[in-house]
């Protein structure tokens, strides 16, 4: 483990990257300190809440919220990749990452959402498999293939991150050492790379701006069809499904459109992309336990049950 920076240094002539993070001014830095660390509380109460209260309650083994559930997991692991340390940095002046960390930091931002893209298909694919073949619901999404797709998630992650991550520590760093960006990205990396990127862009491009951008057509389509689906239920069943429909919709939106905005284009970097990032490292994650849990009264009816009877217990305990 010790010779990780070590096998690292052949590849480059540098041994750390400065980051200029969101702002130069100390006050918004302050502001943005307190802002970010209450949302990341907010991340990790919200997002272990829900993973807890799911585990532990009969809906687990309900397919929407068996993803559900692992959608939470992968929440506090892929934000917590960068938001930790970003929070850190707003209370220092020089702000810097050594060169391993910063490729780790690569390769766990891109694995993790990479599966949280996959298990959002996942979900998706379960509303339609719900609302459009209701008859075949329970032997379609039996839990064999559930936990084939939450296998298939993380494999695909590790398909996506990994060329990234090989792009990333192929690049050789020669000169100026300043990533303008909070966090290790591909793209700010491929400004400060000491060679012709242009190639290397467009790859990176195929393996992010395209998975998310197909990734999210396909989910588009899936639920325009169940949303045209929706005509033929009772006032009731229409009404239940659109509060599950509209939540997962949302927290699409959230994820991919700041995602396709800085991926799929030409590998180039704008002081805007620190902003739309924040929507997918740190916003979106804080939202989702919100989105899903705020009109979903089955999702709020077990968490008083899970808690109450916890806390009933603790009482009786003591």
């Amino acid at each position: 483990m010790n010779r990780f920076p070590e096998y690292f240094s052949q590849f480059q002539n540098i041994s750390e990257f400065i980051l200029l993070g969101l702002s130069y001014d100390q006050n918004i830095q302050a502001f943005c300190f307190v802002l970010f660390l209450v949302c990341y509380v907010a991340l990790l109460a919200g997002n272990l809440l829900i993973f807890v209260s799911i585990r532990c309650s009969p809906l687990f083994h309900q397919p929407m919220y068996y993803f559900l559930s692992h959608l939470s997991l992968i929440d506090i692991c892929y934000t917590s990749t960068v938001t930790p340390k970003f929070i850190a940095d707003l209370l220092v002046e020089r702000k810097t990452i050594s060169y391993s960390n910063c490729m780790l930091q690569v390769f766990t931002m891109h694995f993790f959402g990479g599966i949280e893209i996959f298990v959002l298909t996942a979900m998706a694919f379960d509303r339609y498999a719900a609302i459009c073949k209701p008859l075949h619901y329970v032997i379609v999404m039996n839990r064999t293939r559930c936990n084939l797709l939450v296998v298939a998630a993380w494999a695909g992650g590790a398909v996506h991150a990994f060329p990234l991550f090989s792009t990333a520590i192929g690049l050789p760093f020669c000169g100026p050492n300043e990533i303008d960006h909070y966090f290790c990205d591909i793209f700010p990396l491929l400004k400060v790379a000491c060679t012709d990127t242009y190639v290397t862009g467009i790859l990176v491009i195929a393996f992010s701006g395209l998975v998310a951008l197909v990734t999210f057509i396909v989910l588009f389509v899936s639920y325009g069809i169940i949303l045209f689906t929706l005509r033929n239920l009772s006032a009731e069943g229409r009404r239940k499904a659109l509060s599950t429909c509209w939540s997962h919709i949302t927290v699409v939106v959230l994820f991919f459109g700041p995602a396709i905005f800085i991926y799929l284009r030409p590998p180039t970097t704008f002081p805007e992309d620190k902003i739309f990032a924040l929507f997918y490292t740190i916003i979106a994650p804080m939202f989702n336990p919100l989105i899903y849990t705020l009109r979903n009264s089955e999702m709020k009816n077990m968490m008083r049950k899970v808690w109450r009877h916890t806390l009933f217990s603790k009482e009786t305990h003591n």
